[in-house]
């Protein structure tokens, strides 16, 4: 488990991810960096959209690619799997 995975460890919570997070925005800020943040809520967000599509549309109009495309590709598998096909 990476060292500052917050899930499912001892003393470490949503609150310390968020705690890290913040942190780290803030010394970017203050090496002069720019940083972006963008928090998902996925959880019902997929019950209703096509999801060859929505994948369609994160690589073509909004550049996704690699990594970031996968990850939204197994989560979108992942929800079939488990809550069937939609």
């Amino acid at each position: 488990m990476p060292v500052i995975q917050p899930a499912y460890r001892q003393y470490h919570s949503t609150e310390t991810a968020l705690t890290k997070t913040y942190n780290d925005l803030l010394l970017a800020a203050n090496k002069g960096n720019v940083s972006a943040l963008c928090l998902l809520y996925l959880t019902a967000a997929f019950d209703i959209v096509n999801h060859d599509l929505l994948m369609l549309r994160l690589e073509c109009q909004f550049g996704l690619h690699g990594v970031i495309l996968q990850w939204f590709s197994l989560y979108l598998l992942l929800s079939d799997a488990l809550l069937g096909d939609h």
